[in-house]
């Protein structure tokens, strides 16, 4: 879908996917995976993550706005057109 975005992790790296573009950024020294989106606001996710040092995944917080303009992406322009995520360890 040209709308749709993906969220992953590798080792140490949250991954955000969207068209031809791949941006990594350090995840927690623990998170062993992200198990749940529960809400997309323009480069805001609410998701659900599963840690080592916890039997249940907890709720965390991902803002996608500063470490797109850490990158000198057009944050909102490069957002504009995601309407959905999901999560995916193809």
């Amino acid at each position: 879908m040209d709308n749709e975005a993906v969220l992953t992790n590798d080792q140490q790296y949250t991954i955000f996917k969207y068209g031809k573009y791949v941006i990594r950024f350090k995840a927690p020294y623990s998170l062993e995976k992200y198990t749940q989106i529960k809400e997309w606001d323009h480069g805001y996710l609410v998701v659900m993550a599963k840690y080592r040092h916890n039997a249940e995944a907890e709720e965390e917080y991902i803002d996608l706005i500063p470490i797109l303009e850490e990158l000198y992406f057009n944050a909102d322009d490069f957002l504009r057109p995601i309407e959905k995520v999901r999560i995916s360890y193809d």
